[in-house]
């Protein structure tokens, strides 16, 4: 797709969501079940169920998907997605790419070891490695766009609620 054929995509949408609005709201959803033992909850991902367990370093096993490297796939494939669709919108060839999130979490948060350590993967940067002649300039263009419309880096900035019911 070039940058005429997503413009020819997308317009009608936009023209639709600036006259009606509440069209622009769309829900996302997963869901996730205990449905293998242990401390794991299998999530119904796009290419099957992935089992979600502690880190090793929390008392985990590598048989399970930690949940910061979860978070930061989720990251690469909204990232990878937005880099090419504003490329192709900015008329910018890539043509190859390398991405990759790197991020720390300190296991004495989450082990409530020291209530001054924050819980969660902090220092996050994804990195995109690219094979193009577009010049620096336009490389930061990118970097800042794809920032901006990353959807999962920006609901990274507002914590979810929880809610926990009874079922039934």
């Amino acid at each position: 797709m070039d940058a005429t054929e997503l413009r020819a995509a997308q317009a009608p949408l936009k023209e639709k969501y600036r006259t009606e609005p509440d069209s622009a709201l769309v829900p996302v959803r997963a869901s996730a079940s205990f449905a293998d033992g242990g401390l794991t909850a299998t999530v119904e991902g796009f290419a099957g169920p992935v089992r979600a367990g502690l880190h090793p370093a929390a008392g985990g096993s590598e048989e399970d998907a930690c949940s910061g490297d979860l978070l930061l796939e989720a990251l690469l494939g909204c990232a990878g997605v937005t880099l090419r669709t504003v490329a192709t919108a900015m008329g910018v060839e890539i043509r190859s790419a390398h991405l990759e999130a790197t991020g720390t979490f300190d296991i004495r948060g989450t082990l409530g070891v020291d209530r001054t350590v924050p819980v969660g993967v902090t220092g996050i940067e994804v990195t995109a490695e690219v094979d193009t002649d577009a010049d620096e300039a336009t490389l930061e263009k990118l970097a800042r766009s794809t920032e901006r419309y990353c959807v999962v880096a920006q609901s990274l900035a507002e914590k979810p609620t929880f809610v926990i019911r009874r079922a039934g």
